[in-house]
């Protein structure tokens, strides 16, 4: 089993809602939707293209996927993840956007928010002594020797390379879309995510995550509010 820290607004959330139906799979309840309908695509086009978000669901990564460290265990990890959403207050990235990370599509920040910097360092920091150390295979995976020194640096140190400097905030809505494709898919993201877009997003809540075995689809194990008394809400397992 592998768990994963991740920003993700609450499972009543519009935004929660919207992305999920149009990824197709709800990591909070379960529930599937029929592949969406997008102009100029084909549905079996448009599945594809949604795959590796549907899978890993809606959310933004803050610590990557890991497998626990030996001598710990689930309620260890559980307990800190409850201190750290009580004792963190909620804030705001001030504006987010429909963008594009190379080819791929996502809810981002219009630019870099140095709070938000800091409190994605801080979950990688917390809950590093849960994480179990990268298999070969796993630091294969990454392509290393494609990545920055600083990226490279971040996959030794803290088993991921998109962290600290290099973490860049972003809610995957799309695996990659070839050059042709993008122009349609643009059209119907700036659509369906419309009243989202262009405005605040709350970092009000923290998401515990779990994948039962490698390739399943991860689901939402517990969802806390930030800068609050935490409540032990078990959402899936």
């Amino acid at each position: 089993m592998r768990y994963a820290i991740y920003f993700s607004p609450a499972e009543s959330h519009p935004l929660t809602k919207a992305a999920t139906h149009w990824l197709g799979r709800d990591a909070f309840t379960g529930e599937t939707w029929p592949t969406p309908e997008v102009a100029g695509l084909k549905p079996d086009t448009v599945h594809e293209l949604t795959a590796d978000p549907r899978r890993y669901a809606f959310h933004a990564t803050l610590k990557a996927p890991f497998e626990l460290a030996g001598g710990k265990n689930e309620a260890e990890l559980v307990e800190a993840f409850e201190r750290f959403a009580a004792e963190t207050k909620a804030f705001d990235i001030p504006n987010v956007v429909v963008g594009q990370l190379g080819r791929f599509f996502a809810i981002v920040p219009d630019k870099i928010y140095p709070e938000l910097q800091d409190f994605a360092a801080r979950v990688v920091e917390v809950f590093e002594p849960f994480r179990a150390p990268l298999s070969q295979a796993d630091i294969a995976r990454r392509n290393p020797e494609n990545l920055t020194a600083s990226q490279r640096a971040n996959l030794e140190r803290w088993g991921y390379h998109h962290v600290m400097d290099d973490f860049r905030f972003h809610m995957t809505l799309t695996g990659k879309v070839p050059p042709e494709q993008a122009p349609a898919m643009r059209a119907e993201l700036d659509r369906r995510f419309a009243e989202f877009a262009d405005r605040p997003l709350a970092i009000d809540g923290l998401a515990l995550f779990v994948e039962p075995s490698r390739g399943a689809p991860f689901t939402a194990h517990r969802w806390l509010p930030l800068g609050a008394a935490s409540e032990n809400r078990k959402i899936a397992s």
